[in-house]
């Protein structure tokens, strides 16, 4: 300490600016910083029973989404882990907890803007009249369960307005009997003498695990529900959440967390929460100069950061934000692609724990996979999931008298087997292996193989005992392409799924040490696997989407997704099938598409599809969307924020097929950076495409894998560099060297 002391104040100054310095140049904070969400009228879907057009914010427990006029902002206020939970067809659902309302009358006629800082995770609402402007600052902390509020006033005198915490009301319910019933809950709103304001639901009545959840209200300083803002005397409302599932007096705790927060520990609560935001952009960027697709990148991670940390309760079908009760499909974790679709691109974002809770509730689905598994097919052992599910195993499409009643249909021709609704589809469980698998090939983690492994295991054998062998071949009789295609032979999506479950259980029973004497069968059914079926369309070869049944369909992206997600063909595949690939592509054109455009792209990418064409395609299709990022139009909801993360991590680094890709389906003269993006092998990349040419590539190694690359500099040699030491000159098209754990490997011309 003496030493320092005694150094010239100047080089003391030089010290402390450089130290500032390189605080500051914070890449992430300056690419992701230049983009917000910008909504200049206020929503107009909302509430609704799908997906809102609404502002949206959260931290992967509750989520809010922002209605109203200037003179009268309503926050929606729902959680992931607050549902009717009930194994019965139309019975079980998502719920509205409740609802804020901040009025302020003098605002009646301002102008609208609200603005999401994607870096900061806050909203910014600002109200602007000839005479005044009203601002509100709005965050979901990251850290807990709390949110935050403050309302600040520019201009001469005073406004008053006033806050209410709302139970649901008459337009946030769909009643319509007998179908659509609204089921009675348990309820309490009230306040307490210190002027803490409180809501509970609960549902405790003919249902399978009862829930509570709770949220309380405190305006700072003042024990009534009225306020005043005044220049320099902002109002500061904090709310709290909680449900059963996370304490116990679930009631007292929000009342005791609000009643004991003071502005000192809000400003702490914030800077939690900028780091929080701050830690998560940190791991992972990219940039490459497009605003438009860059901007829904962002805001697209940015959602699934907001709505999915919860590991037992994932989001539902449209997110953490429900606005109206028994949403438009029970909102439920529909299996036969929209639950894992949007979790697609977290991997090679870096973001894997925010995908963990998708694959937690599908383990939580395999006991009754297993009984379906016996009871339908009679597969001991194995794993057939139906079409939905819910949250702790819950499944929400199971046969009842509603269903016996008002969907005969469904019995009389096949869709429903048992007690489960399948549509015909045996394939909704390999559905589940796809994000288990990303997890596993791009992180090896032991503790999450281990989780994974019995489901994949149980998979495998029913795909195992379910294939018939047939005249030196597997093949897959009774099966479904598209809902309610019941009966039809060697559906492509199965024959791009059952490799992919097979090859993940074998490589995970190597890697756990388990099973071994099992991969002699499933090495088996890969090497003799049914091929894909052709056609002739629009004058080219594609694939045809059965070998026996449907052929073809009008939409949705069936048809590509053995390609992605199943992952069956890829830049290593033989050249014909590659063209044939190309040529479904070109005949498709799915880009924007009801179902599935978020498999499309990629597989665009997967299959070397022109990259300015990719480009181009996703500007359109970025331009497509409320200011939230939902599609317009399209009710689905989350399983689009997978879209354009995906697809852009996949042009500019691809490990598919073992071998390492740096911007292997980029147009050769646009520049771009990516930093961390996660690929297979569980190797972190970093690069630069600049002037035509890769400036480097940093690989970080986490568990000490084979790494084998294609030579970003065709027909030059490569020098490898390890932790920052030494220097290899490898060469050749592809190049392939032993890693170590954690160990930084840098690769220069």
């Amino acid at each position: 300490m003496k030493v320092f002391l005694r150094l010239p104040l100047l080089l003391i100054i030089v010290i402390q600016l450089c130290a500032c310095q390189k605080r500051e140049a914070n890449p992430a904070k300056q690419i992701i910083g230049k983009h917000k969400a910008v909504f200049t009228q206020p929503p107009k879907k909302i509430p609704v029973p799908y997906s809102v057009d609404a502002p949206m914010l959260g931290n992967g427990f509750t989520g809010v989404a922002i209605s109203g006029q200037p003179e009268k902002q309503v926050y929606y206020l729902a959680r992931n882990d607050f549902w009717r939970l009930k194994s019965s067809f139309n019975q079980s659902f998502p719920a509205v907890l409740g609802k804020v309302e901040v009025t302020i009358p003098g605002l009646k006629d301002a102008s609208y803007l609200v603005e999401q800082d994607l870096y900061s995770a806050k909203t910014y609402s600002k109200f602007r009249t000839d005479n005044h402007e009203v601002q509100f600052k709005t965050y979901v902390a990251a850290n807990e369960d709390v949110m935050l509020l403050e309302i600040n006033y520019t201009g001469e005198g005073k406004l008053s307005g006033s806050v209410n915490l709302q139970l649901p009301g008459k337009k946030e319910f769909i009643n319509k009997p007998p179908f659509d019933l609204i089921f009675p809950a348990v309820t309490d709103r009230g306040k307490t003498e210190d002027g803490i304001y409180y809501i509970s639901r609960a549902f405790e009545e003919d249902v399978d695990i009862p829930i509570q959840a709770t949220c309380a209200l405190n305006i700072i300083g003042n024990e009534s529900n009225s306020f005043e803002i005044s220049e320099g005397k902002p109002v500061t409302i904090v709310l709290a959440f909680s449900s059963n599932f996370k304490s116990e007096d679930c009631l007292q705790v929000v009342k005791n967390r609000v009643a004991g927060l003071n502005l000192k520990e809000i400003k702490e609560i914030e800077s939690e929460h900028e780091n929080w935001w701050a830690d998560f952009w940190s791991k992972s960027y990219v940039d490459i100069n497009d605003s438009i697709i860059e901007k829904q990148y962002y805001l697209s991670n940015y959602s699934l950061a907001s709505f999915s940390r919860d590991k037992d309760f994932p989001p539902s079908i449209f997110g953490t934000c429900i606005t109206k009760e028994r949403p438009y499909w029970s909102g439920d974790y529909h299996l036969n692609y929209n639950h894992f679709a949007p979790y697609y691109g977290l991997f090679s974002s870096n973001h894997a724990e925010l995908a963990i809770p998708c694959n937690m509730s599908i383990l939580a689905q395999q006991e009754r996979g297993e009984y379906y598994s016996e009871k339908v097919c009679g597969i001991k052992g194995g794993i057939m999931l139906p079409v939905g599910a819910g949250p702790l195993g819950i499944e929400t499409t199971r046969r009842n008298e509603l269903m016996e009643k008002h969907r005969t249909r469904w019995i009389e021709e096949g869709n429903v087997e048992d007690e489960g609704l399948f549509y015909g589809q045996k394939s909704n469980s390999s559905y589940a292996v796809v994000n288990m698998a990303m997890h596993f090939y791009t992180s090896y983690d032991k503790e999450y193989t281990e989780k994974y492994y019995p489901f994949v295991k149980g998979v495998a054998t029913f795909w195992e005992n379910h294939l018939t062998w047939e005249n030196g071949r597997y093949v897959d009789y009774n099966d479904a392409i598209h809902e309610g295609t019941v009966g039809t032979v060697n559906p492509i999506l199965a024959l791009g799924f059952i490799p992919l479950v097979m090859q993940t259980a074998t490589d995970m029973s190597h890697e756990l040490g388990k099973d071994t004497d099992r991969i002699e069968k499933w090495q088996h059914i890969l090497d003799n696997l049914s091929d894909f079926s052709y056609q002739e369309r629009d004058g080219k070869t594609v694939f045809r989407y059965t070998e026996k049944g449907t052929a073809w369909w009008g939409n949705n992206t069936l048809g590509i997704q053995h390609i992605y997600p199943g992952g069956q063909i890829g830049l290593n595949s033989d050249p014909d099938l590659l063209e044939v690939a190309h040529n479904t592509v070109d005949v498709m054109q799915r880009w924007i598409d009801f179902n599935g455009s978020n498999s499309f792209f990629p597989a665009a990418v997967r299959v070397g599809y022109n990259p300015d064409t990719i480009l181009v395609k996703m500007q359109k299709y970025c331009k497509n969307t409320y200011p939230n990022g939902f599609q317009l139009n399209n009710p689905h909801g989350i399983e689009n924020y997978s879209t354009v993360p995906n697809t852009i991590n996949e042009m500019l680094c691809m490990g598919h097929g073992g071998i390492l890709r740096v911007f292997p389906v980029w147009p050769e003269q646009k520049d771009a950076t990516f930093y961390n993006l996660r690929t297979y092998g569980a190797f972190l990349v970093s690069s630069e495409l600049k002037g035509g040419k890769v400036s480097f590539v940093t690989i970080n190694s986490e568990k000490g894998k084979t790494c084998t690359i294609k030579n970003p500099w065709p027909g030059n040699k490569v020098r490898l560099a390890r932790n920052g030491k030494g220097s290899e000159i490898l060469e050749g098209d592809v190049i392939s060297f032993q890693t170590s754990v954690n160990e930084t490997i840098k690769l220069n011309l």
